[in-house]
């Protein structure tokens, strides 16, 4: 009976939260849990986030796997659920009126009708950019692309660059391929093109590495990005050899003050006009494993933290939006333009989270190459697509 009694005062927390600005929230959210609930004994486990993502596949198919997992929505969820790998918690969402509350993030957690996550935060992607940089280097914020691939033409030809990027763990390429695809062919192929339903040698997604290719070739990137993470790829913004970032808002705590105060914002701009302007918004979320222990513990943690209360204190203290529509506004002008700007567009997930992992993965890699070495776009794209057919088959 005492390991019965130990089992049931127990709630035990994986979280990839590593960075200083979540690892404060999600500390503070738990604290704030354990005041309210003294019977619980909470074990709240921190991984760096790219060791999380190899933990994740190994808690997951153990015999025990922790309480309360932190992952991503969309289909890079999907595969998780399918494999009967996280907890239906419909229950959560119904007695705490989240389907009205968390109406804008429900189907991306939704799958059979059911929800297997818990939203706590969405964020826009875009250009952050110092105006001070820019201006010093006779650039303006750009109109269009072909002016944006100007600009970094002009910037190279100074000893610097018009964009910082640290591909060393590749999902940032994927960001600007994103970018660039959903700009020149639109959000609804770049959908289908994640989900393997389109060939990677279709004329469609040449024309996207050819827009490409001309960033690269115009000196837009650092030099040896490849060698560095998203972090260390801070540096050149902070001290001023890079003019932007394209990135998640998720970049702005990190950065220092004076930096963060030296910052602002841009959408990225038009190839086509004539396209509406898809926005990366991914979103993320608290999970129970199905091979939890404490499932009725995890599932009052995540009641607690689907309050508005609790979900404002998230949001503000990352820095991003929040999913849940009884939370105020933010008055960070940051997020005060992400929410303009996403209440105008329509929204992808992100490329690792929109694809399969098993494509994603090298696929991202082959995503870096070309940034090194644009010579060969057609050798890169039947490489990918031989990665497609493995994962998806043939068309």
């Amino acid at each position: 009976m005492s390991s019965v009694a130990l089992a049931e005062g127990s709630l035990v927390i994986a979280s990839s939260a590593s960075d200083a600005a979540p690892r404060a929230a999600f500390e503070a959210i738990v604290a704030a849990f354990e005041a309210a609930n003294p019977d619980i004994d909470v074990e709240f486990n921190i991984s760096d986030s790219e060791a999380y993502k190899t933990e994740i596949r190994n808690f997951l198919v153990a015999d025990q796997g922790p309480d309360i997992g932190f992952w991503f929505a969309g289909n890079r969820m999907a595969g998780f659920v399918e494999g009967g790998l996280f907890a239906d918690i419909s229950d959560v969402w119904a007695e705490n009126d989240l389907a009205r509350a968390m109406a804008s993030t429900m189907p991306s957690v939704t799958f059979g009708g059911a929800q297997y996550g818990l939203p706590y935060s969405y964020y826009q992607w875009g250009v952050y950019y110092r105006p001070d940089v820019y201006e010093a280097a006779g650039v303006s914020v750009p109109g269009t692309y072909d002016e944006l691939v100007a600009a970094c033409e002009t910037v190279a030809a100074q000893g610097k660059s018009l964009f910082t990027i640290g591909t060393k763990y590749l999902w940032t390429a994927a960001g600007w391929f994103d970018y660039v695809n959903m700009r020149t062919n639109g959000l609804d192929f770049h959908t289908e093109l994640m989900l393997g339903n389109v060939d990677w040698t279709d004329d469609r997604v040449r024309a996207t590495f050819e827009n490409w290719a001309k960033a690269v070739d115009a000196g837009c990137y650092n030099e040896g990005h490849q060698n560095l993470s998203w972090q260390e790829a801070q540096a050149p913004l902070v001290s001023g050899d890079a003019g932007s970032y394209l990135m998640g808002n998720f970049l702005v705590p990190n950065l220092p003050v004076e930096t963060k105060d030296a910052l602002d914002f841009y959408q990225f701009p038009d190839i086509d006009a004539s396209i509406a302007r898809g926005e990366d918004a991914p979103t993320d979320l608290m999970f129970i494993p199905s091979n939890a222990q404490n499932v009725e513990n995890a599932k009052k943690f995540l009641a607690f933290a689907s309050q508005p209360d609790n979900q404002q204190a998230i949001s503000e203290a990352l820095q991003q939006l929040s999913p849940h529509a009884d939370v105020p506004p933010s008055e960070d002008r940051f997020l005060a333009q992400g929410t303009a700007m996403l209440s105008k567009s329509v929204t992808a997930q992100f490329f690792d989270r929109d694809g399969d992992p098993e494509f994603a993965g090298p696929a991202m890699g082959l995503l870096v190459e070309f940034m090194l070495d644009t010579s060969d776009i057609d050798g890169i794209l039947e490489d990918i697509e031989a990665i497609r057919e493995d994962v998806h088959g043939a068309l």
